[in-house]
């Protein structure tokens, strides 16, 4: 059974950083291409960054790019967020996705207010 079960979310202060992790199971994860997508209050599901299974190519939201970095550890069968400079916009749930098994994470609520 497929299972992808993120951590790492909460409340943090604009300018605040949050390192998010998604622990994988049920699939070959060293193989597998991995993605972060966010979907804010009122906004539709958004895609944040891609990490592939090979070379660790990444790939950002140009909005996002320099300051969320996106990372794997496939001994762990983990893939991680690190998100810096936050800002109140960042509010959203943070979901982990495996696109070739179009497979979501339940999600972890991230807040950045003052």
């Amino acid at each position: 059974q497929v299972q992808l079960v993120e951590s790492g979310g909460g409340l943090v202060q604009p300018g605040g950083s949050l390192r998010l992790s998604c622990v994988a199971s049920g699939f070959t994860f060293s193989s597998s291409t991995m993605s972060w997508y966010r979907q804010a209050p009122g906004k539709e599901r958004e895609l944040v960054a891609t990490i592939s299974s090979t070379e660790r190519i990444t790939n950002y939201a140009d909005s996002l790019k320099g300051r969320f970095t996106i990372s794997r550890d496939n001994a762990k069968k983990t893939v991680y967020l690190q998100m810096n400079s936050l800002k109140p916009e960042d509010t959203a749930v943070y979901y982990c996705y495996r696109p070739l098994s179009a497979y979501w994470g339940q999600g972890t609520q991230v807040t950045v207010s003052s």
